[in-house]
């Protein structure tokens, strides 16, 4: 049978995806690879060991009898470059996203370009540091002129795993389009800084997530997309009602393809920004680490309780456990006041562990606080738009606790789990499925599981 092969590399969880031509997953392998460190001895990305990884997954699916493979794709983690010289060769770590900026590196920048509100705006790019990765780029060239000299390339991580397979360089939309501080959203072109500090030629030439390089014997090889924006595709194909996706992983993202409205200062400094999907159209999302804080407090409710770091996966919601826990904290009014940044901080950090009787309890007092969070976040993109519908995908989507309070929390929108075999390794397929397709694609590519509140 004939498929398409989808590396889908998360920052934990690295996966490849073979699907048939109705999008059916029909063959699969995961891994968690292991960290190096950079020269800081910050934790990062072992490029070298992904990219044996994925040479070896290559070889392994090339040597399956039963499927024809007909086109590769990528979705990966956004916002971390791979510097490459003249001979393709990596000439640094794959720095984390997550390093410390500089603080007189940052200052400077801003103060040479308008100022960080007027900036924001612009790129539609809050002030992340790191995360904003084309000051990946500026720190490179101020802090090692001599190795940025010898940088032909700059690639995102889907562009440089396709440049793998291809040997040719290109940038991508959804990944320039991403809080990286580079694109001027007004304009539809790259920042003048761009081209002022000397990146510009650094940066290969844009091609479009539809398109695909092909190579000897008719394969087609896609340019990889942001995840983000490869994990709506699915939704945009199969749904033309307004709706926004909460897509929840280690992040949980809130988008919007139906809020055209630009970004204002104010929702830049919620975490708010835009992102490009791969037919250019803008998408406001909003971001907040909940997956993360569900790990952190998970383990601290494990070690508390004396249980296993996992055993919420057996924990289901309970009505009268949640009204026990609002009947004592008076907190079913939306929304509450808090003399903390509800955005940044879970009210769950500040509680205490031994207040609670059992673990089922605490577990329900954490969602029911990552769930208040949500509602902030995810109703700073719904705004002054006319969302019908909220799917939620990923790993909160299976958590019945998160999926009904959520639910009550929206009690004038349709609160959907959507079930689908991996959408943004699905998005990716999607993206190039006229290169290598002959088949329609079905609308029923999406299982929706509606929650009454």
């Amino acid at each position: 049978m004939n498929v398409v092969a989808i590396f889908d590399i998360g920052k934990t969880n690295k996966k490849v995806f073979l699907f048939d031509e109705n999008y059916k997953i029909v063959w699969e392998k995961a891994v968690n690879l292991d960290e190096t460190i950079d020269e800081d001895g910050f934790p990062c990305e072992d490029i070298g060991l992904l990219r044996n990884w994925i040479l070896e997954r290559l070889a392994e699916i090339n040597s399956l009898n039963d499927y024809v493979l007909k086109a590769i794709n990528f979705s990966t983690y956004g916002a971390s470059f791979v510097y490459i010289d003249k001979n393709g060769n990596i000439l640094t770590p794959l720095y984390n996203y997550l390093k410390e900026y500089p603080e007189h590196l940052e200052e400077a920048f801003y103060q040479k370009y308008k100022g960080k509100e007027v900036f924001a705006v612009k790129t539609a790019s809050p002030v992340l540091g790191s995360l904003n990765s084309g000051m990946q780029l500026y720190r490179l060239k101020e802090e090692n002129p001599a190795l940025f000299a010898k940088v032909k390339y700059c690639l995102h991580l889907p562009q440089y795993l396709s440049f793998l397979l291809t040997n040719e360089a290109y940038s991508d939309i959804t990944s320039i389009g991403c809080h990286t501080n580079l694109w001027n959203f007004k304009k539809m072109k790259y920042h003048k800084w761009v081209k002022n500090e000397g990146i510009i030629d650094k940066l290969p030439p844009l091609h479009y997530g539809k398109d695909v390089i092909k190579k000897e014997g008719g394969l087609a090889i896609g340019t990889g997309l942001h995840d983000s924006s490869s994990a709506i595709i699915p939704y945009t194909i199969n749904f033309t009602e307004p709706f926004v996706l909460l897509s929840t992983g280690t992040w949980s993202i809130s988008l919007n393809p139906f809020n055209t409205k630009p970004l204002t200062f104010e929702e830049l400094q919620h975490d708010c920004l835009c992102y490009l999907q791969y037919t250019e159209k803008p998408v406001k999302a909003a971001r907040l680490f909940s997956g993360n804080e569900h790990e952190i407090q998970t383990k601290r409710l494990a070690e508390h309780f004396k249980v296993a770091n996992d055993a919420y996966k057996d924990i289901y919601f309970d009505k009268k456990i949640v009204s026990n826990l609002r009947a004592l904290t008076f907190s079913f009014i939306y929304p509450k006041k808090y003399e903390f940044d509800i955005l940044k901080e879970c009210p769950f950090q500040k509680r205490d562990l031994s207040t609670f009787k059992n673990y089922e309890t605490a577990y329900h007092q954490l969602i029911m606080d990552i769930v208040e969070q949500q509602f902030f976040s995810t109703n700073l993109v719904i705004h002054n738009s006319p969302v019908k519908k909220i799917f939620v995908d990923g790993g909160f989507s299976k958590n019945s606790i998160f999926m009904n309070l959520l639910a009550e929390a929206f009690p004038d929108i349709e609160v959907y789990a959507a079930s689908m075999a991996q959408a943004s390794a699905l998005g990716a397929a999607l993206a190039i499925h006229d290169n290598w397709n002959p088949k329609p694609i079905q609308n029923d590519l999406i299982d929706l599981k509606f929650y009454k509140h």
